[in-house]
């Protein structure tokens, strides 16, 4: 799976804030990731985050 730093990742579980989105700041064998509603940052295992990842949002910038 292709995640990169600064991508939005929508998970199938809510974070008990009850939002379900969390900016990646980190990827390789884990994901240093930060919940949108509170700010609250957390390592989880590369295995475990992919089980769990519903969609990734990235933003798409095209140089022209």
């Amino acid at each position: 799976m292709d995640v990169r730093v600064g991508d939005i990742l929508e998970m199938k579980k809510n974070h008990p804030c009850g939002n379900n989105r969390f900016l990646v700041l980190r990827s390789g064998m884990d994901f240093r990731i930060r919940c949108i509603g509170c700010g609250h940052e957390v390592m989880v295992p590369r295995v475990k985050a992919e089980r769990n990842i519903r969609k990734i949002i990235r933003e798409t910038t095209e140089k022209t």
